[in-house]
């Protein structure tokens, strides 16, 4: 190719407060068609270097992740070919050279680029920083880069073409340990964002992964051998670690948590389990009570509770019309707040970490189903007695029926995952977290359900076919079900009927569900 000619690239740099270097990229980019700039809010001299350039085009967007503002900036582009830089990167003449006598005529062809780290204008290549083979050339009608906020990569199909360019790119990343220290702040708190509920972290595993980044990036990869700066940027990889599973950790336990209760005309029970629920080491945001048409007794007893609660209580009652779980849950969860919720029937006594157990097994695309504690007749009149009293209950307690489903153990808890085959069997929604969105897509439960049975197994069903997979909270969660007479069972033969039509039909949204009292709201 001759070099004399623009070359048919787009260089594509997303810009913020990028004057220190832009210059030198610039510079170096003379020779391509196009350079755009996606600029995200600078307010130093930066747009006004990149107007000095005859073949730069600056285009704005406010920051919205480095792969989305990455893919952005490529469809804003004039050309198919796309090479996508830093505002701190740097091509050397000799991968410029490569860059021209690349093939573009194939766009399956993915170009990696081989990138040299500074610190303080010091080329490193310890610390985990080289070799740094980065893919960055290709066409924009073949990849893209992943949606990811930090830490995007260009996504390589199959059928591509990987091919090394000699050469470095030049990054000059960082100046001082400010520079470090910034980074750090930045891309932990967005891997915190884009992690959120979908991995699970805790203080101690921050600590692990800060100590063995720290290691391996001073030890294994030769940091020493840079003396100070080897150190200033190991100790920073270190901190990077602990402080990205630290917020992690802190976004992850930061849930909205609206806790649905069931009742119908049991006021005494409905009692103990409300002083339950605001004994809890973790409240809920908000606590609503589904009542299936409770009578005076049980709207007296909600009233004075909820005057001396430390959350709010609101009491969604519907007129009594029979047996319709249902819909007393829809409408619960139409006026539910929090982002995640976790329901209980109005007979099961929380032990006081049911709602800290919860957030921490709560993750995205999973529905939570939790287990229930047996209690005897005799213990659950002993238990009613004193609604107020704090039960201090334990697997050896007695009137206990249940018991290895008593057995509470904190790293048990988090640690030990039980995945469901997608089968709706053993599902109770007396004991079930999920996020509110995921229940909204699916419609939440049926309304046509009515008398006893299957409405939580069909609701369950439809989360499957919606993608969800289940996991069964072990070890913690643990709610103990005050002894009742058996429901009366007639309505199983057409709520049964219910439930395999949504499984033959693979449904994932029911026709009457929570949006008829969404839409009431409206």
């Amino acid at each position: 190719m001759n070099t004399s000619l623009p070359l048919p690239i787009t260089a594509t740099i997303l810009t913020k407060n990028s004057e220190r270097c832009l210059k030198e990229v610039l510079d170096a980019l003379a020779s391509f068609d196009e350079v755009l700039l996606l600029d995200n809010g600078s307010t130093d001299q930066t747009l006004n270097i990149a107007a000095r350039y005859p073949n730069v085009s600056i285009r704005h967007h406010e920051f919205d992740g480095f792969g989305a503002m990455k893919n952005r900036a490529a469809a804003l582009a004039r050309n198919d070919w796309i090479l996508s830089i830093d505002s701190d990167e740097v091509l050397t003449p000799q991968l410029l050279q490569s860059i021209a006598a690349a093939d573009f005529r194939q766009p399956e062809n993915i170009y990696t680029l081989s990138r040299l780290n500074h610190y303080r204008r010091r080329p490193i290549k310890g610390c985990n920083w080289y070799p740094d083979i980065v893919p960055r050339l290709y066409n924009r009608n073949f990849t893209r880069f992943s949606d990811r906020a930090v830490h995007e990569t260009l996504l390589i199909p199959e059928q591509a073409n990987v091919i090394p360019l000699s050469g470095s790119l030049l990054h000059y990343s960082f100046d001082r340990a400010e520079d470090l220290i910034h980074k750090m702040q930045q891309y932990s708190s967005l891997y915190a964002e884009q992690f959120r509920h979908t991995k699970r972290s805790s203080a101690s595993g921050a600590l692990l992964h800060g100590m063995a980044a720290w290691v391996k990036s001073y030890l294994f990869k030769q940091g020493w051998r840079y003396g100070t700066d080897g150190l200033t940027i190991s100790v920073s990889q270190a901190a990077g670690a602990f402080y990205k599973y630290a917020k992690l950790n802190e976004y992850n336990r930061a849930l909205p948590v609206s806790l649905i209760i069931t009742t119908y005309n049991r006021p005494d029970a409905l009692q103990k389990v409300l002083y339950a629920a605001t004994a809890q080491t973790v409240l809920p945001q908000e606590i609503l009570i589904a009542d299936d048409g409770s009578g005076e007794e049980t709207a007296n007893m909600v009233r004075q509770f909820a005057a001396q609660s430390p959350v709010p209580v609101r009491h969604i009652w519907q007129e009594d019309d029979g047996f319709r779980l249902a819909q007393s849950r829809n409408r619960a969860l139409a006026a539910a707040r929090g982002e995640y919720i976790v329901m209980i029937d109005g007979d099961m006594v929380l032990h006081p970490d049911f709602i800290a157990d919860h957030i921490q097994a709560a993750q995205k695309g999973c529905f939570i189903q939790g287990s229930r504690v047996l209690l005897s007749r005799e213990k659950t009149a002993e238990m009613l007695s004193n609604a107020q009293r704090q039960e201090t209950l334990h697997w050896w307690s007695g009137g206990i029926l249940k018991r290895l489903s008593a057995v509470r153990c904190g790293c048990l808890n988090r640690w030990i995952w039980h995945r469901s085959n997608r089968n709706h069997h053993s599902t109770k929604g007396c004991n079930m977290g999920f996020f509110r969105a995921d229940a909204l897509a699916v419609n939440g439960f049926n309304n046509e359900f009515v008398g006893w049975g299957r409405e939580d197994s069909e609701f369950v069903a439809r989360l499957f076919h919606y993608g969800l997979v289940r996991r069964n909270l072990k070890f913690g969660g643990i709610a103990y079900h005050l002894w009742h007479h058996e429901a009366e069972r007639a309505a199983l033969p057409q709520n049964d009927a219910l439930l395999k039509n949504t499984l033959e039909q693979r449904l994932v949204r029911c026709k009457h569900g929570v949006n008829d009292f969404l839409n009431a709201k409206e």
